[in-house]
């Protein structure tokens, strides 16, 4: 090796010491707030307004079905059975439950076949076809 790349080496090892002492030490985290995924929110918007015009007191007595997302109560049973839970019609009033129960069926479907989820939530048959209509009008 040459006298000249040996001092090149060396200065270049010196400057890289020097300035990583006297470099300042950074140990901040930066921590940006960001918003969650929710692969839903559309869906729920839209069958929101189909079932109840985002109506968390709705009722309807012909089917017992009952808050935002017009829960019946073979729904509850059978959310409550597979859960564990123990909510009561009652309870569906309140928007995050209800939400909670919505959640639990879509999530069974998958986040992206909004289609398949307004349908299988609606029940089965020709209706749900009417329904799905409605919901995609509103997302």
């Amino acid at each position: 090796m040459s006298s000249g790349l040996k001092k090149i080496i060396s200065i270049s090892l010196m400057l890289l010491f020097t300035f990583r002492v006297f470099a300042p030490v950074n140990k901040a985290v930066v921590i940006y707030n960001t918003s969650p995924v929710d692969p839903f929110r559309k869906l729920i918007h839209a069958i929101g307004m189909v079932e109840t015009k985002h109506d968390t007191l709705a009722y309807n007595p012909v089917e017992k079905a009952v808050g935002y997302f017009q829960i019946r109560p073979i729904r509850l049973e059978d959310y409550n059975t597979r859960t564990g839970s123990h909510y009561t019609m009652k309870d569906l009033y309140n928007y995050k439950i209800s939400e909670k129960i919505f959640l639990y069926y879509a999530s069974e479907i998958g986040p992206y076949n909004f289609e398949q989820i307004a349908k299988k939530w609606n029940g089965s048959g020709k209706k749900t076809l009417e329904y799905w209509k409605n919901v995609s009008n509103n997302l």
